[in-house]
């Protein structure tokens, strides 16, 4: 089984060493998708975030988290019983798998880290990996999703071919622009793939955004109706109070050397431009 991880890890054409770090965790998210539908994980959950459209759509930077949402709302979901047995097949391809973290009082998003430090000696790397770090990959599933997602069936083909479902685009975008507008700190890997969805042309679920606003953050309860020119506003709202030179620090690990050129142009008034292209498309 090693055999497959190395094959594909010389399929990235790594030119650094935090390209090789990046694409050995990414081989980890895919054979741990594959373990967790193997595990029947999917008949109870979607996919989501970043990872989803890196890995199922092809988005041109690395990402680091499994995230996921709930077919439907479930406050008592148990997420041991199927990463016991994500552990059992990652075990098959060398991997050693320890599972850390718990729950916190009401908090409607289960967590936990998958770490390992043994597939890393197994493997030849190029350019020097630090084995002493350990591979972590972390979990997250929402289990109080908000509703109006619209969904899809996905096929992935390594290690295996498998099916996994997902959020369909306009849901993911969703997703993203509740994060670029609620969360409570810098993540540039965020506006990074606001610009994806623009240049996709992809349209925003307005109906489960608004759900996911009144659910989570600033406009929580307060039954805030999504209109054209209320996320025309917030976003550039949002845009003007950005530091864009710690946007830009955030992503840069995740991305290939020839793309960090286009960070240059990232600023206020680059992102406004892109949020009328975004907002012309509604």
């Amino acid at each position: 089984m090693n055999d497959i991880i190395q094959e594909k890890l010389q399929s990235y054409n790594c030119e650094t060493k935090e390209d090789e770090e990046n694409a050995i965790s990414e081989i980890t998210q895919e054979i741990a998708l594959y373990a967790l539908a193997k595990a029947g994980f999917f008949e109870k959950a979607f996919f989501q975030g970043g990872t989803c459209l890196r890995i199922v759509h092809g988005l041109d930077r690395f990402s680091e988290d499994l995230d996921f949402a709930l077919r439907s709302p479930a406050l008592d979901f148990d997420l041991a019983p199927y990463l016991n047995k994500v552990i059992e097949t990652m075990n098959v391809y060398g991997y050693k798998i320890e599972v850390s973290g718990e729950d916190k009082a009401n908090n409607f998003v289960k967590a936990r880290f998958l770490k390992d430090d043994s597939i890393k000696r197994l493997i030849k790397f190029e350019h020097g990996l630090d084995l002493r770090n350990k591979i972590q990959i972390k979990v997250e599933v929402d289990i109080l999703p908000p509703p109006n997602a619209t969904n899809e069936v996905n096929y992935l083909d390594f290690p295996v071919d498998f099916m996994i479902t997902t959020h369909d685009l306009p849901s993911l975008l969703a997703g993203k622009c509740h994060a670029l507008l609620c969360r409570n700190f810098t993540k540039g890997r965020d506006w990074y793939d606001y610009l994806w969805y623009i240049k996709k042309g992809v349209v925003i679920n307005v109906k489960m955004f608004q759900e996911a606003i009144n659910q989570l953050g600033p406009w929580k309860d307060k039954n805030t109706l999504v209109t054209k020119s209320w996320l025309d506003k917030e976003l550039k709202k949002k845009i003007s109070q950005m530091s864009w030179e710690e946007v830009k620090k955030d992503v840069m690990r995740f991305i290939k050397p020839n793309t960090k050129e286009t960070l240059k142009l990232w600023s206020k008034d680059f992102f406004i431009k892109k949020t009328d292209k975004f907002i012309s498309l509604l």
